[in-house]
């Protein structure tokens, strides 16, 4: 029976029933040692009768071992892998150990892991529990929180429960804090647990509504002012310390293994010339429990194991690591080496050497962050300082691919030297390097890539390409000078013919230097003939096709690289291909696209902690809602993205822009335009872009002299794009500036530029911004076909001011409008659901469509069934009519 928890219950039965008619959920339970949180779960098992219960539990001593929580948890049903998608299930099954291969993306093990739960859950309802989340080996963890964020119209429940001074959970799940008992509450459960109690107010005043501690504090003793696990482990002490000395041993043995294995520890007792006698006095009491028939020997409460290590001598811990050590089997190749590695009193060449054995297995099976504190323990344990350094940088490696840059940082910071090797020097400034990106310190971070890559470059020229190549990257958020330079040292690289990154190094000398070089498709073709890492080494070309205006050959390789991406399983390059595809749809004039597959790439930029590219989606949201007339969404995702800093600032600065700009708030929108277009990163894609909205905001106030030196800027640009739709927009900006005489001629060429190459937004600007001229000089006839054909295809895009603007401007002429147009049969879809419909559209079965979207086939189910009645439509049959509108 529970006491008190009326509030906690009735949260966890809406939780259960919300789950049971299809709408998942998570919830984390956060409290102190001992509040009660295990016995929340308890009751949520006991409420969930009928429902599949996985259940699983961190272990502090266990944390550093990869997936661990996760074998615990899937354990009963890895028998299902077997129907994942490919990418998933090999992800999944690597990790594990259950088949070899080098591991996939690490993320992709969070979504076999919705998957499975999602397979589950057609059978019946699935609850899963995962105690002392704190503890839980961090691939565990983001596995778990990666499914928990994307679980939607499945029958499955999860419950996370971690202590209150774990820090804030990073997935932003909900949470339900589990506090003190009430005392009326507190003196129930004592009278039930201690009916003969002689002082009950002694006890109540020294548990302080912590159920464990009115089970377990002696009665009546006073604990001063401790805190709840310093007055539990000091009942512990004093438990433990009554036992025989043997017994304490065999706890000691206990509380070190993580596993709990029976077997295990029976061997390492025997070892320590223990035997299962010595044990009795401990169950007698209620510290353990062993079950035979599961073989697994389980703490009263996880707070006696720490309490058991924390006052064991240390001679008994070194003892106690050695006989674990020689217990475990050929299969358990890290826990042995742990062991061995903290049974170890000083420098011991063979512990270190086991140890970075069993590191690089974490490593192949995905277990980064493991591997890293594998690597360090040993160059700390190895008396070899040439083997010291060498897995010191392996350390700084695994935790860049953990995603970790801050201990990446700080392994490097403390390893760096000058007298160290090129090689090992060009790893830890790299390390060093990506840190400072990532803070947003990016000329320093600038240099050390820089220096990385000089230091290697003439013997190792093809791994000093892709260092330089990251360079480029950091460079464009610093300055045009420094993206010359790494340009430059890119080009003097001494890459041997053949080389995979030979291409796209000459493209990006090309499309972002401004000389002579291979069109983004030849580029493409050779580095995949010559062997390029695909997607990767494409991704910044991919996007450097911006700059120059590639526009219609970017969103052909993005669109590639994603499909590509999405196959391979390469979740992490997903935000950045996803937005190069969004923004070349976007300058295409498919904005309903562009808002699927940003919405898609922010989630998925947040799924892996990408900030810079959170930013960039955040700016470049904030313009698709400037566009739709949105004020809020375009100010919160604007206001977003400055907070971000950096890569999202100039689309933040455009969307704000163009919202004053649709709003006929020429003065407001001159001044953030002026900013960006004038601005030290006025080279970028959106500053760059925006020149025409700044021309116009400046004639709208006549001062048009004012953006003489921006337009020429332009003006070159366009004429190095060499695109119809680029020199369509340079006449139109002429047109706005030019004398009446001249006006009429240069709009004429303008639209006749548009008609070759169609861009709908920009088009319907130009025939705006005409129609608006002709009415001006009388003659309303005339504008009547330019303003018509605007406000339809502004009502086609979503563009809502734009299409009221010509709207009032058709009226002023005395014609009828254009009418509200097809648009109308899709406004109402969410991003998710318009990019699931589409796909559904195109033969897509629930289940081919999950997996290209990480999705569960229930949830892809359950969004088209809200879709049909927005589109009109009663089946999947009838989508077919409605994807023209769509896309």
């Amino acid at each position: 029976m529970l006491y008190g928890r009326g509030t906690e219950r009735a949260a966890l039965d809406r939780l259960l029933a919300a789950a049971a008619g299809g709408r998942a959920g998570a919830l984390v339970l956060r409290g102190e040692p001992g509040i009660g949180k295990s016995a929340l779960l308890d009751a949520a098992a006991a409420g969930a009768a009928g429902w599949r219960v996985l259940r699983a539990a961190g272990v502090e001593s266990e944390a550093r071992l990869p997936y661990a929580v996760l074998s615990q948890l899937l354990a009963p049903v890895l028998d299902r892998t077997g129907a994942l998608p490919g990418p998933q299930r090999a992800a999944l099954e690597r990790t594990l150990g259950l088949a070899d291969g080098p591991a996939g993306d690490r993320l992709l093990v969070g979504l076999a892991v919705l998957t499975l739960l999602g397979d589950l859950a057609e059978q019946g309802p699935v609850l899963a529990l995962v105690d002392d989340l704190q503890w839980a080996d961090p691939e565990s963890a983001a596995a778990l929180r990666l499914a928990a964020r994307r679980l939607g119209a499945e029958r499955v429940a999860l419950l996370l429960a971690t202590r209150e001074d774990a820090g804030p959970d990073p997935a932003g799940l909900p949470e339900l804090p589990v506090g003190p008992l009430a005392e009326p509450d507190a003196a129930a459960l004592l009278a039930h647990l201690a009916p003969g109690l002689a002082d009950p107010a002694r006890a109540l005043a020294a548990a302080r509504g912590n159920p464990l501690a009115l089970r377990e504090l002696p009665q009546g003793e006073d604990t001063g002012a401790l805190p709840p696990d310093g007055r539990l482990r000091l009942a512990y002490h004093g438990q433990v310390s009554r036992l025989p000395g043997r017994t304490q041993r065999w706890l000691l043995l206990a509380a070190l293994e993580e596993t709990g294995e029976a077997e295990v520890l029976l061997r390492a007792a025997a070892a320590s010339g223990l035997d299962a006698a010595d044990l009795a006095p401990a169950e007698e009491r209620g510290l353990l429990r062993v079950a035979l028939a599961a073989g697994r020997v389980t703490f009263r409460h996880p707070l006696l194991r720490s309490a058991l290590v924390d006052r064991a001598p240390l001679a008994d811990r070194l003892a106690a690591h050695r006989a674990l050590a020689a217990a475990y089997g050929p299969g358990e190749p890290l826990r042995r080496a742990w062991h061995r590695a903290l049974a170890a009193t000083g420098r011991d060449a063979e512990a270190a050497a086991d140890l970075a054995v069993a590191a690089a297995t974490a490593a192949s099976r995905g277990g980064h962050q493991g591997a890293c504190a594998a690597y360090e323990r040993a160059a700390r344990l190895s008396p070899d300082p040439v083997l010291a350094r060498r897995w010191t940088v392996e350390a700084v490696e695994a935790a860049l691919e953990a995603g970790e840059v801050e201990r990446a940082e700080r392994l490097a910071l403390a390893a760096d030297r000058p007298d160290a090797d090129p090689v090992t020097r060009a790893h830890l400034l790299f390390a060093r390097g990506v840190a400072e990106f990532w803070r947003g310190e990016n000329a320093s971070a600038h240099r050390r890539l820089t220096e990385a890559a000089a230091l290697v470059a003439a013997a190792h020229p093809g791994p000093a390409a892709r260092v330089l190549v990251q360079a480029v990257h950091v460079a464009w958020y610093d300055g045009l000078p420094a993206v010359h330079r790494s340009l430059d040292a890119l080009a003097a690289l001494p890459l041997p013919d053949g080389d995979p990154l030979g291409p796209v190094v000459r493209y990006l000398g090309a499309a972002l230097g401004g000389g002579d070089g291979p069109t983004l498709a030849g580029a493409e073709r050779a580095a995949r003939a010559a062997g390029a890492v695909v997607p990767v080494d494409l991704v910044l070309a991919c996007g450097a096709g911006l700059v120059p205006g590639h526009d219609a050959e970017v969103l052909d390789l993005a669109r590639r690289l994603v499909r590509e991406a999405r196959e391979g399983g390469a979740f992490g390059t997903l935000p950045t291909l996803l937005f190069f595809l969004a923004e070349a749809e976007l300058f295409d004039g498919r904005p309903g696209l562009a808002a699927d597959h940003a919405a898609e790439a922010l989630g998925l930029a947040r799924d892996t902690g990408q900030p810079l590219w959170t930013g960039q989606l955040h700016g470049f949201q904030a313009y698709l809602a400037a566009a739709r007339g949105d004020s809020e969404p375009c100010r919160e995702q604007a206001a977003a993205a400055f907070a971000r800093g950096g890569a999202g600032v100039p689309w933040a600065r455009w969307a704000l822009g163009l919202l004053d700009l649709g709003a006929g708030r020429a003065e407001d929108a001159h001044g953030q335009l002026a900013a960006l277009t004038g601005g030290p990163f006025g080279y970028q894609v959106a500053a760059v872009r925006a020149v025409p909205d700044l021309v116009e905001a400046a004639v709208r106030l006549r001062r048009g002299e004012e953006c003489a030196e921006p337009l020429a800027r332009f003006e070159r640009w366009a004429e190095r794009a060499d695109r119809p739709w680029a020199r369509a927009l340079v006449d139109r900006c002429h047109a706005l500036l030019a004398p009446d005489e001249f006006a009429e001629e240069l709009y004429r060429r303008a639209l006749a530029r548009h008609a070759e190459q169609p861009r709908p937004w920009e088009a319907a600007r130009t025939e705006l911004l005409y129609g608006e001229w002709l009415r001006r000089g009388r003659r309303k006839a005339e504008a009547r076909a330019p303003l018509r054909s605007a406000e339809q295809a502004f009502r086609l895009l979503g563009a809502a001011p734009w299409a009221e603007r010509a709207r009032a401007e058709l009226d002023a002429t005395g014609g009828p409008a254009a009418g509200s147009g097809p648009v109308r049969a899709v406004a109402g879809l969410t991003p998710q659901e318009s990019q699931i419909v589409r796909l559904a559209a195109r033969g897509l079965s629930n289940r081919d469509i999950a997996a290209q979207l990480f999705l569960s086939a229930r949830t892809v189910g359950h969004h088209l069934y809200k879709a049909y009645p927005k589109l009109g439509v009663g089946s999947r049959a009838d989508l077919a009519r409605v994807l023209p509108a769509l896309s």
